[in-house]
């Protein structure tokens, strides 16, 4: 098994090197065709999209970045998490990020808990709140083991 690390992601959708491009295209292919089998961690896919929607650097719309993204997360030599049916997970998750103004670590735990069947997350995030299933609650400061 292999890792894939951003850069290859990143210089294949924003084509700024054509050099480049033209080689992570070639090994994406390689990925898609399952002659090669590579993963990816959740860190890296933040960091894809951290990446093209920097204001600082590509600027991307959400529509745009799933557009451009899904594809490469559903390679069929591509595997994100720990298990193959994981990787619904992550295309839930590029779903929400462009269909809300949540950030993408967010709508990741969204997905996650979906996924998992739970409903509660603890947070001081009320962006949370916009998904009636979704019950938020946020820790309770205990007198006695704080003193």
């Amino acid at each position: 098994m292999e890792y894939l690390d951003t850069n290859i992601i990143v210089c294949y959708l924003t084509q700024d090197d054509p050099e480049k491009a033209a080689k992570a295209y070639s090994f994406l292919q390689e990925v898609e065709q399952g002659s090669r089998t590579v993963a990816m961690t959740e860190t890296a896919l933040v960091e894809v999209i951290y990446v093209l929607s920097s204001k600082k650097l590509y600027h991307l719309s959400r529509s745009e970045i799933v557009k451009r993204l899904l594809p490469i997360v559903m390679l069929k030599g591509l595997r994100i998490g720990q298990k193959a049916s994981e990787k619904q997970i992550y295309t839930d998750a590029l779903h929400l990020y462009e269909s809300t103004t949540l950030d993408f670590a967010n709508v990741l735990t969204i997905a996650r808990m979906r996924h998992e069947g739970v409903q509660t997350v603890i947070s001081f995030d009320t962006d949370f709140d916009q998904f009636p299933w979704i019950t938020r609650e946020e820790p309770h400061h205990n007198k006695e083991e704080a003193a």
